[in-house]
């Protein structure tokens, strides 16, 4: 017999043993992958065996970040809150330094004033060939001088009319008194007698407190006198080197805000000259008006009123009304009830003509600021620092007003120029814009660069 048919029964019986090792190899690996559905395939549940017990993992709550728990109306309002205390804080220390060197702060305030209604001056002196160093003299010599002569008149026209005022006021009482027994008000001599003994009892009960501040006076002389020093040499070294000052200035701002500085000195320095040169013009109209209308009423003392009310002209609102207020008393006590309101009607009269006319046209868009910001500059002014502090708030605010308006326009052409331009953009966005030279065709004149507040 042929051995090929039992050579090929033991093969083929091999490969039926292989063939059942990998079925049972394919059967435990699916069994491992699977335990929980054979088990639940291969035997029942007992119902009297209590079921396993299951452990359950801890589940721990994921808690928001603090800061975004935090209403977004709340976050905004608290760091808006703590910016303003900081804010608070730096003005609160400035206001205490400030006080400490009042008398500084106020004279170098008054030789910035007068800087400005002399420079103009000085610009013309200096154009028409006269060195910088005689043009300041000459000009501050002559300014002073005129103020000087200005504080003289008043104070000899007061001296010399000092007697025959004592002896018409006293005669305008006794006229006001008998003007009050027979008038519609029913006021009797008994109560003018009560009134008049009032004010003396109120007069001796205070006598010590006048004598002290008289005492105290003569402080306040010698700190004046040490202001107007102050305010002289301030004056003469603006005039002469205010533009080495500047520049000086300049170098203890930070680089980065430099260029807005450098524009907005200028501007500022325009705004304070226009208020300053409008205020001197308005002031003088008043005084020339009312002067000349007491003058015709036959009040006493009508040019040292005049100058009074020139020189209470420079504090807005308040000084208007308290200088036309000195003017109608005088007129009430001396000439009598009808004069004193004559003299009420021509100081109304011109105010109003001031108020409407005259600061809207000499003054101008310059230094324009709302009469509400004026009324709270004007009362935070003199609570801070008394007559000088009103008379400085107002250009204070002016130029602020001008300075913060320019620099908000400058930031934001400076954010136009560095902004990335769109693919494609040229540098004139006009449709109808000239063609660019090329390069290398010949040098270009630069376009003149316009800044903030510039009118050409």
């Amino acid at each position: 017999m042929s051995r090929v048919p039992g050579w090929l029964g033991r093969v083929g019986a091999r490969l039926t043993e292989v063939s059942k090792r990998l079925e049972e190899r394919r059967a435990e690996v699916e069994r491992d992958r699977r335990p929980d559905t054979d088990t639940e395939h291969t035997s029942a549940p007992d119902p009297d065996q209590a079921p396993p017990e299951v452990e359950y993992a801890a589940v721990v709550p994921t808690r928001p970040d603090p800061a975004q728990a935090v209403p977004w109306g709340v976050r905004v309002a608290a760091e808006a809150g703590w910016r303003l205390l900081v804010l608070a804080g730096t003005l609160w220390v400035l206001m205490r330094i400030i006080s400490a060197v009042q008398l500084v702060v106020l004279a170098f305030v008054a030789a910035l004033l007068i800087t400005a209604l002399l420079q103009p001056t000085v610009v013309r002196l200096t154009r028409i060939g006269v060195p910088r160093g005689p043009a300041t003299a000459l000009t501050a010599l002559f300014g002073f001088v005129v103020m000087g002569l200005i504080g003289w008149f008043v104070t000899w026209q007061v001296m010399e009319n000092i007697d025959t005022l004592s002896s018409q006021i006293q005669d305008g009482i006794d006229e006001l008194r008998n003007w009050l027994l027979n008038s519609p008000f029913h006021v009797t001599d008994k109560q003018i007698n009560e009134i008049a003994k009032n004010l003396r009892e109120a007069v001796g009960a205070n006598t010590e407190q006048i004598t002290s501040a008289g005492l105290e006076g003569v402080t306040v002389v010698v700190e004046a006198l040490t202001g107007i020093l102050l305010a002289i040499f301030s004056t003469l070294f603006l005039l002469y080197d205010g533009k080495r000052i500047w520049e000086w200035s300049l170098k203890l701002v930070p680089a980065a805000a430099r260029p807005g500085v450098a524009g907005a000195g200028p501007v500022a320095w325009r705004t304070l000259t226009a208020y300053v040169r409008g205020t001197v013009i308005v002031a003088l109209i008043d005084a020339i008006f009312i002067g000349l209308g007491i003058y015709f009423l036959d009040v006493p003392m009508a040019v040292p009123l005049a100058v009074f009310i020139f020189l209470f002209s420079f504090v807005p609102l308040v000084g208007a009304v308290v200088s036309g207020a000195l003017a109608v008393v005088v007129a009430l006590v001396t000439q009598g009830v009808f004069t004193g309101v004559m003299t009420l009607v021509v100081v109304l009269a011109v105010q109003q003509i001031e108020g409407h006319i005259l600061q809207p046209f000499i003054l101008g868009r310059a230094v324009r600021v709302h009469p509400l910001a004026v009324v709270l500059a004007v009362a935070s002014g003199g609570m801070v620092a008394g007559i000088g502090g009103a008379v400085v708030a107002v250009p204070l605010v002016a130029v602020t007003n001008t300075v913060v308006g320019y620099l908000r326009a400058f930031s934001h052409e400076a954010a136009v120029r560095q902004s990335p331009r769109p693919r494609g953009a040229t540098a004139l966005s006009a449709p109808d814009a000239p063609p660019t030279a090329a390069p290398g065709t010949g040098p270009q004149p630069p376009a003149p660069e316009r800044r903030p507040g510039d009118t050409s």
